[in-house]
């Protein structure tokens, strides 16, 4: 179980590094988000800095919970409270009929659709199934092969995240228009 953990925590880590880093990486990108933030929630004016800030903040304080071994218990937490409210959001926003891209993982042309709860329900998946493992394990030697092994794991999940809509296009296609994506 301690590898499974181990796997979980480092690819919601790493997933949400990604998504902090493409939202931070410049100015531009800031802006970018927070404007797609506007699009998918109605929010009252000078409201979306501080919400787009508050999402930043929460994909960083994930990634900092879920490195250290102690705190990753409330890193699964938050990482879950997280990807339920995006959920949420994209969930209206699909239904809205909002054609906003999906800034998740940065500048994407990929407006939000169905295929984006699909990607946050494993997200959540995982979640649930690194903070059971976790707290399951008791905290002992690791050997190197069940490291690199969970590591590897990890890594792939983290791939195929990131490269969600990517890879969602190329076998199904890329989602409808309108509301048919929800």
């Amino acid at each position: 179980m301690q590898y499974a953990a181990l796997a979980c925590r480092c690819a919601l880590a790493a997933v949400f590094l990604v998504a902090l880093l493409s939202k931070v990486r410049s100015r531009d990108a800031f802006h970018a988000f927070r404007a797609s933030v506007l699009d998918m929630v109605p929010l009252r004016a000078g409201a979306a800095t501080p919400v787009s800030t508050a999402v930043v903040l929460a994909e960083a304080s994930v990634v900092v919970l879920l490195t250290i071994r102690w705190t990753a218990p409330a890193g699964f937490v938050l990482a879950g409270a997280v990807l339920v409210a995006f959920c949420a959001g994209i969930a209206r926003a699909v239904r809205s009929g909002t054609r906003t891209p999906c800034r998740c993982f940065g500048a994407t042309a990929t407006p939000l659709s169905g295929r984006h709860l699909v990607r946050n329900a494993v997200l959540l998946a995982v979640t649930a199934a690194g903070g059971t493992a976790l707290l399951l394990t008791t905290p002992g030697t690791a050997h190197p092969g069940g490291v690199a092994v969970g590591l590897a794991c990890a890594g792939v999940l983290t791939l195929a995240v990131v490269y969600f809509d990517d890879l969602a296009d190329l076998f199904a296609g890329p989602p409808a228009s309108g509301r048919a994506g929800l």
